[in-house]
């Protein structure tokens, strides 16, 4: 009777060879799954990263629409309270610095009625029309962005600026909408502190979207 030890029945050179291309299987399909994924992640960071320069190149536009808007009614109330000691409504003055008013700001304004004070002085009653610019400041990238988790990706620096400059820009908006509730109520003193300080406001926001274009791609 003849017996056949186990040592001489395996093929140990094909079963270290089958193991050997198991594992060189399973980490390439890792590293393709993860090459894979980082191309995805990348691809997505390229279109979130231009939808962010759309939307704040947007957002630039608007807000420059807003300050020529702006500074047209806070130079024109400035001009009118020089001649009516603090009252738009009531100003005396010569009918030569009146058409000049009215060429400097057409469509501002509109005489009710004068009265005659001397040969060349008159007292005007005047009505104001005030066209608000109200600006259409989006956030739908950024907060698209969030919501996503694409934000992991952008180094600590890059998400403290976008965070801050829409955090400003909200504050904007809120201002806008004081400025059009004081309007409303025909609140003409507290609308032109406002407008005041949305200039400002404006401004930053504006130097802070300027950088972001300039420095976003560099976020991861």
């Amino acid at each position: 009777m003849k017996f056949f030890s186990l040592k001489n029945t395996l093929n140990w050179k094909y079963i270290i060879r089958e193991v050997l291309l198991i594992f060189i299987g399973i980490n390439l399909a890792i590293w393709f799954n993860n090459w894979n994924s980082s191309k995805k992640i990348k691809h997505d960071k390229d279109i979130v990263i231009s939808k962010i320069k759309d939307e704040i190149e947007n957002n630039i536009e608007e807000l420059i629409n807003t300050q020529k808007s702006n500074q047209f009614i806070l130079n024109a109330f400035s001009d009118l309270q020089k001649l009516s000691n603090k009252e738009t409504s009531l100003i005396i003055t010569n009918p030569e610095k009146l058409n000049k008013l009215k060429r400097l700001y057409p469509g501002f304004f509109n005489i009710s009625d004068s009265l005659k004070i001397t040969s060349n002085v008159f007292q005007y009653n005047i009505n104001t029309y005030i066209e608000l610019e109200i600006p259409i400041l989006s956030q739908i990238a950024w907060e698209t962005t969030k919501s996503i988790g694409i934000t992991n990706e952008f180094n600590y620096e890059c998400l403290y600026d976008l965070e801050s400059t829409y955090n400003l820009q909200q504050r904007v908006q809120n201002e806008v909408n004081k400025a059009a509730n004081a309007l409303q109520k025909r609140e003409i003193t507290s609308l032109t502190n406002i407008l005041g300080f949305l200039e400002q406001l404006n401004t930053q926001l504006i130097k802070n979207y300027q950088d972001i274009l300039l420095n976003i791609e560099n976020c991861t």
